[in-house]
C-alpha cells in the first residue's frame, strides 16, 4: 500500500519545516559587551538598564557574565534594533560588538 503524500504527517518533518521558515524570517544578531577594567559595576548597570531596557536583575546578571566571563550577550535582534544600542554604548566608552 503506497501512501498519499500529502496525507502524510510525521511531526519531525513538520517540525523541521517550521524551524526553515523561522531561520528565513529575520536575521538574528548578538550585540555583546566586553570587559574593561575602567568602568563599574554600577555604570554597566545602568547603561544597559537605560540603553538596552533591561530589568535590574538582568542588567546585574550581564555585568557578572561580562566581568567572569570577558564578555557577554546583552541583546539579541535585528541589525536595525541592535545598532543605536551599540552605538550609544561605545558613546559611553563600553566596548561592544555586534555578531
Amino acid at each position: 500500500m503506497i501512501e498519499n503524500p500529502n496525507l502524510y504527517d510525521n511531526p519531525k518533518r513538520k517540525y523541521e519545516e517550521d524551524v526553515l521558515v523561522l531561520e528565513n524570517i529575520d536575521d538574528v544578531y548578538k550585540l555583546i559587551v566586553h570587559n574593561d577594567d575602567i568602568h563599574t559595576f554600577d555604570f554597566v548597570i545602568d547603561c544597559l538598564m537605560e540603553i538596552c531596557n533591561h530589568t535590574m536583575e538582568q542588567a546585574e546578571q550581564c555585568t557578572i557574565l561580562i566581568h567572569y566571563k570577558g564578555k557577554a550577550t546583552v541583546k539579541t535582534g535585528s541589525m536595525d534594533v541592535l545598532k543605536p544600542m551599540h552605538n550609544k554604548l561605545i558613546s559611553r566608552s563600553l566596548t561592544s560588538e555586534i555578531v
